[in-house]
C-alpha cells in the first residue's frame, strides 16, 4: 500500500490525473466499496486520518481519497503527520492539493513514509511541453505525427487542460490510424488558448509585430487577460528596462543587485532589452505606455482592444529590427 501527493497549477490537468490514479488502484475491484473520498469545505484532517486508520472491508484494500488540502494550515497537520509515521498497511492515501501551499510537514512527512510526491504542472519549454503532449495521447491510445504535437504545443498555450478533450475526441473518431495528422485535429480546435506574458514581450523585442498583435489576442480572448492586466505586464517589462539605463550595471549579477532580484535569466533579458532601446528609445516606450494608459481609461473614444493593438503595434516599432 501507499501514499501519494498529488498538486498542480491547472484544476482539469491534476483532477484527471486523480481519476486515473485512483482507476489504477481500484484495478478489477469494486469502487464503491473501496473508495472514500473527501471532497468539501467541511471536513478535518482527523477526518482523512480516521478513514485511513479504518481496516479494508470485504476488500483487501482500502483508497482514501482527500482533496484541497492545500487550505490546511501547518496547525491542522499533526494528526495526518502522526498517522504517516506508521500507515495502515491496507489503506492507499491520495492526498490532492488545493486551496493554497500545503503545509511543508506533510510534503516531508508523505516523502518520509516513502510516498510518491508529484507535480502535474505543465512545464513552459516548447521540448518539454511535447514529451508531455505525446504522454497524454499515448494515454489515450492516440499516436501524433510531430506536426500534430507542434500544432496542439502552440494552440494550447496556456490552456493546457484542453488538451484530454481533444484527444479523446481523436481517440473515439481515429480508432486504427497510425498515425495522427495535422489535418486532423485541425477541425477540432477552436479559439487558441492564452499565452504566458513573456510571448508577448519577447515578439515586442524583437520587432515582430504581426506575431506580437497575434500573441495580445490570444491573452485577452483565450486567455481571459483583461487590457489593463496586459497593459501592467507590459509597464513591468519596461519599467524593468528603465531602471537599469544609466545605472552601470555591466552584467546580469549587477543588473539583478539594481532590480532587486535573484540574478538569472530575467535580469539578463531586462539588461539586453535596456541597452538595445537605449535611453531614447525606452523615453518613448514609456511615453506610449503612458499615452495608452490614459486611453484605456477613457480619454479617447477607442475601445480597450484597438488601444492596445496600437501600443504593441507601436513598441514593436521601437525594436532595431521593427524600425
Amino acid at each position: 500500500m501507499g501514499t501519494y501527493l498529488l498538486t498542480g497549477d491547472d484544476e482539469s490537468i491534476l483532477r484527471s490525473a486523480v481519476v486515473e490514479l485512483v482507476h489504477e488502484l481500484v484495478g478489477d475491484g469494486d469502487r464503491s466499496m473501496m473508495v472514500d473520498e473527501f471532497d468539501d469545505l467541511e471536513f478535518a484532517l482527523s477526518d482523512v486520518v480516521d478513514a485511513a486508520q479504518t481496516p479494508a472491508f470485504l476488500t483487501d484494500r482500502r483508497i482514501v481519497v482527500a482533496r484541497g488540502i492545500g487550505r490546511f494550515l501547518a496547525a491542522d497537520a499533526p494528526p495526518l503527520v502522526q498517522y504517516l509515521a506508521d500507515p495502515m498497511p491496507t489503506t492507499e492515501l491520495v492526498l490532492v492539493g488545493g486551496g493554497g501551499a500545503i503545509p511543508k510537514a506533510i510534503t516531508d512527512a508523505v516523502k518520509s513514509a516513502g510516498g510518491e510526491v508529484k507535480s502535474t504542472s505543465v512545464a513552459s519549454r516548447p521540448k518539454e511541453r511535447a514529451v508531455w503532449i505525446r504522454t497524454r495521447a499515448a494515454v489515450k491510445g492516440v499516436d501524433l505525427d510531430d506536426r500534430a504535437v507542434a500544432r496542439l504545443a502552440d494552440w494550447l498555450g496556456e490552456s493546457s487542460g484542453a488538451l484530454d478533450g481533444i484527444l479523446e475526441t481523436v481517440a473515439s473518431s481515429h480508432v486504427g490510424r497510425a498515425k495522427v495528422k495535422v489535418e486532423d485535429i485541425e477541425p477540432l480546435l477552436g479559439e487558441a488558448g492564452g499565452v504566458p506574458p513573456w510571448d508577448l514581450t519577447d515578439a515586442v523585442d524583437s520587432g515582430n509585430s504581426p506575431r506580437a498583435l497575434s500573441l495580445l489576442h490570444r491573452m485577452i480572448h483565450g486567455g481571459g487577460r483583461h487590457p489593463l492586466q496586459v497593459m501592467a505586464v507590459l509597464h513591468g517589462h519596461y519599467s524593468k528596462m528603465a531602471m537599469l539605463d544609466g545605472s552601470g550595471a555591466r552584467d546580469q549579477d549587477s543588473a539583478a543587485a539594481v532590480l532587486g532580484i535573484k540574478s538569472g535569466f530575467p535580469a539578463k533579458k531586462a539588461l539586453d532589452g535596456s541597452r538595445r532601446l537605449g535611453s531614447d528609445g525606452l523615453r518613448r516606450a514609456i511615453g506610449l505606455l503612458a499615452t495608452a494608459d490614459l486611453d484605456l481609461r477613457g480619454a479617447t473614444g477607442l475601445d480597450e482592444v484597438t488601444v492596445m493593438e496600437v501600443l504593441v503595434a507601436r513598441l514593436s516599432r521601437l525594436a532595431p529590427s521593427g524600425r
